[in-house]
């Protein structure tokens, strides 16, 4: 049995500062809740449109309100504890504090991850086989797939977060990140973490990069579908109903293949921080952005929206 069973077990974990330097602390505070409040506004507003609009009550409005809200939920698991620990000295969380923020967020991601597969598939049959659309994509077909996904989250997490923090911790407690994420915190574990790491890899190859090839096999059909069509004006606006997913997923996808398939010898915690500020915050910011200006739907729904109420 390894010796640190026999040794005084850690209780809190200490987060290691971006930076030394004071005032650069002070800057990022600043531009992390500005970055914050933006990501909770746009993703509110898209929740709010896909409501109370009903020329947005259609499957695909139905994934980007449910993606909205894993998006809120994904930057509210990790951003505000990074907040307050900007402002103290101490920047720590306690040992069931990280066990709760890895879960909530490894089931959020995952979740989402599931969810852009399912929106690809939503994008798929609507270009590929417009005239069974809605009996393929029904409301309980929506609520399935947006149900699974759910599941696979809960599920592969709760194993994923069990199985992280059945290891014994010993010490030392300083991790090299923002939040309790996998890879820092096997680090830290006092045991060969070799099966571990292993398994960490094989869920992110099922959980990451099967709905990614998914995704990929459904925009292959599109683009064949779309490249058929006789009419140029045609092509691009069958194109433009999905061009804000494709580039949603590859920025979500982007970060998070490299953070966590990438090989061990390629690891670096600097570089982790800037990928992982990259998918926690920066994506879930841009979403809304990306839907609002390259959706012509969207855009008109917003501008009902607003004269609505200046109309009051």
């Amino acid at each position: 049995m390894n010796s640190c069973w026999n040794q005084t077990r850690v209780t809190y974990f200490q987060f290691l500062p971006f930076s030394s330097i004071p005032e650069i602390q002070g800057s990022l505070f600043c531009l992390v809740l500005l970055m914050y409040l933006s990501t909770l506004v746009g993703n509110i507003l898209i929740i709010v449109i896909t409501v109370v609009d009903a020329a947005l009550h259609s499957p695909m409005y139905f994934f980007l309100k449910n993606l909205s809200i894993l998006e809120i939920g994904y930057t509210t698991s990790t951003v505000p504890k990074m907040l307050v620990n900007f402002l103290r000295k101490r920047k720590g969380i306690s040992f069931l504090g990280c066990a709760t923020q890895m879960y909530a967020f490894s089931v959020l991601g995952i979740t989402e991850c599931c969810l852009l597969a399912a929106m690809a598939y939503d994008r798929y049959v609507a270009i590929c086989h417009p005239l069974h659309y809605t009996t393929m994509m029904s409301w309980n077909m929506c609520f399935l797939l947006s149900a699974v996904s759910w599941l696979i989250g809960i599920l592969v997490a709760l194993g994923q977060t069990t199985f992280i923090f059945s290891l014994p911790y010993c010490g030392p407690n300083r991790i090299n990140h923002f939040f309790c994420d996998l890879l820092p915190l096997l680090k830290l574990a006092c045991t060969d973490t070799y099966k571990n790491e292993i398994a960490t890899y094989i869920i992110a190859i099922l959980f990451i990069t099967v709905p990614f090839l998914l995704i990929v096999v459904s925009y292959i059909q599109i683009l064949h579908t779309i490249f058929k069509m006789p009419s140029a004006g045609g092509k691009r606006k069958t194109f433009s109903t999905c061009s804000s997913h494709l580039v949603v997923v590859t920025l979500f996808y982007g970060s998070g293949i490299v953070t966590y398939l990438r090989p061990k010898a390629f690891y670096s915690s600097s570089s982790n921080k800037l990928l992982s500020l990259s998918y926690t915050l920066m994506c879930p910011m841009m979403n809304p952005l990306i839907y609002s200006l390259r959706n012509k739907e969207v855009k008109q729904a917003l501008k009902r929206l607003i004269a609505k109420n200046i109309n009051m």
